[in-house]
C-alpha cells in the first residue's frame, strides 16, 4: 500500500537479466515522497534562517559585539564563500553515496553550528560565533544543490517542477523567519546583559530545532524510492554505474552553450537577491532610523511574496513546459521590480516600500525554482546536483561581488548609487536569457519513452 500508480500510461512490470531494472521498469510513486519533501524543506528552513539572522539586525549584533557593520556582513557572506571550493566534493558524494548520507551531513552540521553559536554570548566571544556561522555555512554546501535532485528520484513527471519549487520553499521561508524573528526577539538595547539574554533565547530556539530535524532525518529519510517515479529517472537508473564519470559531467556541463548563458544569468540574479538581502537593514535603517522591525517585516514581505511567485512559476512549468518563455519574463520583472524599488526608496513612504519590496521579491525569488528546472532539462541526463550545484557557485561568487561593492557605494555614495548597480547587473542578465535556447532534453527523453 505504499505506491500509486503514475497516471501517464506507464509501462507494464518488467526487470532486466540479472534483476536489473531497465528503462521498462514499473514507474510508481511512492507516498513517503511528500514526508522526505517537507523534512527536507525544514532542515533547510533552519539552515537558511541562520544564514541571515545576524544580518536582519546587522546594527544591533554590531553593538553587542562591538564590530564593524562590514564584520556583520561577512558572516552572511561566509555562506557563499565557503560553498565556492567546496561545491564540487559534496556534488561528488552526492553522485557516489546518494540522497540520504548527503542529508545526514547537512542536518547534522547545521545542529552542531547552531550549538556552537551558543557559546558566543559574551562581547568579546565574536569569533566563536564565526565558527559556529562557518559551520553552519558547511551544512549549506549539503542543502543548496538537493532540490532539483529529490524531485527528480522522488517525483513523476507531471509533478517534478512542483516538488522542486517546494523544495526551494524551505530556504526561503527560513529566510522569511530570519527577517522576521530576530527583529522581534532582539530589542535595540544598549545594556549589553539585557542584550545576551535576548539572544540566548534565539540561539537556544534554533540549537533545539535543528537537533529535533536531525533526529527525524536519521529516521525518516531514505534514500530513494522503490520503483523509479518517472520514465526519465528509470532510464538513469538502467545505466550502469562504470559509465559515469563525475569529472567528465562537469566537462560536458562546462561545454553545454545554452547551460553556461544560463549559470552567467542565474548567478546574476540571485547573486542581486543575495546582496539585497545581506544589506536590507542598513538600507532601510538609513532611510528610516530606529525601524529595525519594519526592515524585517520588508525582508519577510520580499520572501513571502517570492514564495509565492516560486510556487505558482513551478505549477506554470508542469502545466505549459515553457521553460524559455517563462525565464525570461520573470528576469525582465526582476529588471523592472528592482528599477522601481531603487527610486521609491528614498520618498519617505515606509508602505510605498513594502509594495515595491514585496513585487520586487515575487519575481526575484520565483525565478529561483526556474533556474534549477530549466538547468536539469538542458543538462538532462547529467545528474541535477551537478548542474544545480554550479548554478550555485555563480551565484554565491556574483552574491559576494555585489554584497561587497554595494556595500562599499552606499557607504560613499547612498543607497540609490548601490542599488542602480544590481539594476545594471539585471539587465545584462535579461539580455543573456534572451539568447539561452530551450532545449529541453528531458521532456524529450520522457515523450520519447511514452511513444516507445
Amino acid at each position: 500500500g505504499m505506491v500509486l500508480q503514475e497516471p501517464a500510461g506507464a509501462p507494464s512490470p518488467s526487470t532486466a537479466a540479472g534483476g536489473v531494472a531497465d528503462a521498462t521498469a514499473e514507474v510508481q510513486l511512492s507516498r513517503l515522497r511528500w514526508a522526505v519533501l517537507l523534512l527536507f524543506s525544514s532542515y533547510s528552513l533552519c539552515n537558511a534562517f541562520q544564514w541571515i539572522q545576524y544580518g536582519s539586525i546587522n546594527n544591533i549584533f554590531g553593538h553587542f559585539y562591538g564590530v564593524s557593520a562590514f564584520a556583520i556582513d561577512w558572516l552572511s557572506m561566509s555562506y557563499m564563500l565557503i560553498y565556492i571550493p567546496l561545491l564540487f566534493p559534496v556534488a561528488w558524494l552526492l553522485d557516489k553515496r546518494g540522497l540520504r548520507l548527503i542529508a545526514l551531513a547537512g542536518s547534522a552540521l547545521n545542529a552542531m553550528g547552531a550549538w556552537v553559536k551558543l557559546g558566543s554570548l559574551k562581547p568579546h566571544l565574536f569569533p566563536v560565533t564565526v565558527l559556529g556561522q562557518v559551520i553552519c555555512a558547511l551544512a549549506q554546501v549539503f542543502i543548496l544543490g538537493m532540490p532539483s535532485r529529490i524531485a527528480s528520484v522522488w517525483f513523476g513527471s507531471h509533478e517534478v517542477s512542483t516538488a522542486c519549487s517546494i523544495a526551494v520553499f524551505g530556504n526561503q521561508l527560513g529566510i522569511a523567519a530570519g527577517f522576521l524573528v530576530p527583529p522581534v526577539l532582539i530589542p535595540n538595547v544598549v545594556d549589553v546583559e539585557k542584550l545576551a539574554y535576548h539572544i540566548s533565547i534565539m540561539f537556544f530556539m534554533t540549537a533545539g530545532v535543528a537537533s529535533a530535524l536531525f533526529i527525524l532525518v536519521i529516521i525518516v529519510f531514505k534514500e530513494k524510492p522503490p520503483n523509479p517515479p518517472s520514465r526519465a529517472q528509470a532510464l538513469i537508473q538502467s545505466r550502469p554505474t562504470a559509465e559515469y564519470s563525475y569529472m567528465q559531467s562537469i566537462l560536458r556541463l562546462l561545454r553545454n552553450a545554452n547551460f553556461l548563458l544560463l549559470m552567467v544569468t542565474y548567478g546574476l540574479n540571485v547573486g542581486c537577491f543575495y546582496a539585497l538581502s545581506t544589506l536590507l537593514n542598513r538600507m532601510v535603517i538609513h532611510h528610516f532610523p530606529g525601524e529595525e522591525v519594519n526592515a524585517g517585516r520588508i525582508g519577510l514581505t520580499i520572501i513571502l511574496s517570492g514564495m509565492v511567485g516560486a510556487l505558482i512559476s513551478g505549477i506554470w512549468l508542469d502545466k505549459t513546459k515553457t521553460y524559455k518563455q517563462t525565464t525570461l519574463v520573470v528576469y525582465i520583472m526582476s529588471l523592472v521590480g528592482m528599477i522601481v524599488y531603487t527610486f521609491t526608496l528614498s520618498l519617505d513612504r515606509l508602505w510605498v516600500v513594502f509594495v515595491t519590496a514585496g513585487s520586487l521579491g515575487f519575481f526575484m525569488t520565483g525565478y529561483l525554482p526556474l533556474g534549477f528546472e530549466f538547468a536539469a532539462e538542458l543538462t538532462y541526463p547529467e545528474s541535477e546536483g551537478t548542474s544545480s550545484g554550479l548554478l550555485n557557485v555563480s551565484a554565491q561568487i556574483f552574491g559576494i561581488a555585489f554584497t561587497i561593492g554595494q556595500g562599499q557605494i552606499m557607504d560613499h555614495f547612498g543607497t540609490k548609487a548601490g542599488n542602480l548597480l544590481l539594476c545594471s547587473f539585471l539587465f545584462l542578465g535579461t539580455v543573456m536569457t534572451a539568447f539561452i535556447k530551450a532545449d529541453l532534453r528531458r521532456q524529450q527523453a520522457n515523450l520519447e519513452n511514452e511513444q516507445t
